[in-house]
């Protein structure tokens, strides 16, 4: 019992890390044009991530049940996946680099399966269709989209700049600054709350699928009366378990992430409110459509790649490519590094306690 709710504070503690880690992505382009003060927008981000969080599950799930196979998961596991990516979190945190708590999250997952079921790659769901009908495991849900979700944010950040170019040309620009400062309290709510929709979902999935795997085996067999809410049979994402992840993302974002809003507001693309206003739309449209497909994207890839696609329309070289070419390396390897992580965490946890 105690191991169970060690696994559930490591996986609250990552909740908290991706709330401040991730909170650049809702908040960076306001902060940077000055539409919002950092302690208003952290604040305005806390809000409605909480709301986003408490609005779905379908990513939940895709995160509980359709990346690894059951038999392969153990509490030890869990731990050692979390720990991996919490780990890669701090590191990139700490150096100012945007990266992505959920392919962090979903690569310590496989790197802990395989650990766990000494290399066999058949622990890892590749490819399938679900009995309702939908494609499952990594292929359609993590890899393909982890390649179209920046196409899309890109294309759709272009493709929104270059219309908001041509019907205010004839306004002037102070006047056009004016407008979407205001604007963008919109945007950036609509960003906070699809963040919250797709990430805190994440830490949801691994805690059910924590409870999931007690009960299969057998720990909450002598369990109170009163602490019968923690049995899950079936994977399931109970109301208690939406509630804390929310308030912890919550709090998490209300701590702030400095580091990363510098790299992502002021580093990559000189913006006004009229850009920013542009990136948060793109980047929140394509969540909230990955969303409601329960597909776990990187909310970090999408908002940074609409803002290279705003900044594309308003002149290719008005993006600073030396950054992406930075953040583009920390995407690449987030996946195997957080693999390898939560493998050797698993390794070195067997070896300790005998497991």
């Amino acid at each position: 019992m105690s191991l169970v709710l060690f696994v559930i504070l490591i996986a609250l503690v990552f909740e908290y890390i991706n709330g401040f880690h991730d909170t650049a992505n809702s908040i960076a382009t306001v902060v940077s044009t000055r539409s919002l003060s950092p302690r208003a927008a952290i604040l305005l981000a806390a809000c409605f991530n909480l709301l986003g969080a408490l609005a779905g599950v379908a990513v939940a799930k895709t995160i509980g049940s359709g990346i690894v196979e059951a038999q392969y998961v153990s509490l030890s596991t869990i731990a050692a996946a979390l720990l991996g990516a919490i780990g890669w979190n701090l590191i990139t945190w700490y150096v100012g680099l945007p990266s992505s708590s959920s392919h962090a999250l979903i690569g310590g997952l496989c790197g802990a399966a395989l650990a766990t079921s000494h290399g066999n790659w058949h622990a890892l769901k590749w490819d399938l269709v679900s009995v309702s009908g939908h494609a499952e495991g990594l292929w359609p849900k993590v890899i393909l989209p982890m390649i179209l979700s920046p196409a899309a944010g890109f294309t759709l950040g272009f493709i929104i700049m270059l219309l908001m170019l041509a019907a205010l040309k004839n306004l002037r620009p102070h006047r056009a600054n004016r407008l979407f400062s205001k604007c963008q309290w919109l945007s950036a709510s609509y960003m906070s709350l699809s963040h919250g929709m797709n990430d805190a979902q994440k830490t949801m999935g691994i805690i059910a699928l924590t409870l999931c795997t007690a009960t299969n085996e057998h720990i909450f067999d002598t369990l109170p009366r009163w602490l019968a809410f923690l049995r899950t049979p079936d994977f399931d994402i109970a109301l208690w378990v939406k509630v804390t992840c929310a308030l912890t993302m919550a709090a998490g974002t209300a701590a702030g992430g400095y580091r990363i809003i510098k790299t992502l507001g002021h580093k990559m693309v000189k913006m006004q409110p009229v850009h920013g206003f542009a990136a948060e739309t793109a980047s929140a449209t394509v969540i909230q459509i990955a969303s409601h497909w329960g597909i776990p994207v990187s909310t970090t890839h999408v908002i940074s790649s609409s803002i290279m696609g705003m900044g594309s329309a308003r002149r290719f070289n008005s993006v600073k490519w030396g950054v992406v070419e930075q953040m583009a390396w920390a995407w690449i390897f987030t996946l195997p590094v957080c693999g390898l992580f939560s493998y050797g965490v698993h390794r070195v946890m067997g070896w300790l306690l005998g497991i």
